[in-house]
């Protein structure tokens, strides 16, 4: 069944065509919701807590356009407002290096891949919320420059100069805090 077509039915009451709206989606929101959060049982709330309001407010959808970037709108706008209040994401992290006694080992036990990954998230997580939400939008996320528009509700021509100088800044995280992904680059 096409997506618009479970939009109606969804609009309807049909709560199986909102399940299928839902399962379409909700990896996408929720992988969104975890890059900005770093926790997945705050991530998995956000992206449920989305859902419920885009149900809510599914009748005022304009349906000329696709529903993803509609749906990480929601998302961004919940992550940053659960991202103000009460420092919970500061608090996750903290929580995370109190428990965690071997944080370093861990790391050495995992392949380069691995280890690049995660100096690539630390180095990525350097930047402005700004420059983040560009990136995960459209590298983690891979989605068009049309639909990173459309979730941040900016033009496309302003998701490329942010995204270019997001990656600019990026770079040079990488060259003064993380030279090893330089080296991994260039071989």
């Amino acid at each position: 069944m096409e997506e618009l077509e479970l939009i109606f039915l969804a609009r309807d009451g049909d709560e199986a065509a909102w399940e299928g709206i839902m399962r379409q989606h909700q990896e996408v929101v929720f992988r969104l919701a975890y890059l900005r959060l770093g926790d997945p049982d705050e991530a998995e709330d956000a992206a449920q807590e989305t859902f419920i309001r885009a149900y809510q407010a599914l009748h005022r959808f304009d349906t000329t356009k696709p529903l993803r970037p509609w749906l990480l709108q929601i998302a961004l706008n919940l992550v940053r407002n659960r991202q103000r209040s009460l420092g919970r994401y500061l608090a996750a992290l903290q929580r995370w290096a109190q428990t965690d006694p071997y944080p370093d080992q861990e790391i050495e036990d995992v392949a380069s891949d691995r280890q690049d990954s995660s100096m690539l998230w630390q180095a990525v997580k350097r930047l402005s919320q700004r420059d983040q939400e560009v990136i995960y939008l459209r590298y983690f996320l891979e989605l068009p420059i049309d639909e990173a528009a459309e979730s941040l509700a900016i033009p496309t021509g302003t998701v490329k100069s942010r995204l270019h100088r997001a990656l600019k800044r990026l770079e040079l995280v990488i060259e003064s805090e993380f030279p090893s992904l330089q080296e991994g680059r260039m071989s």
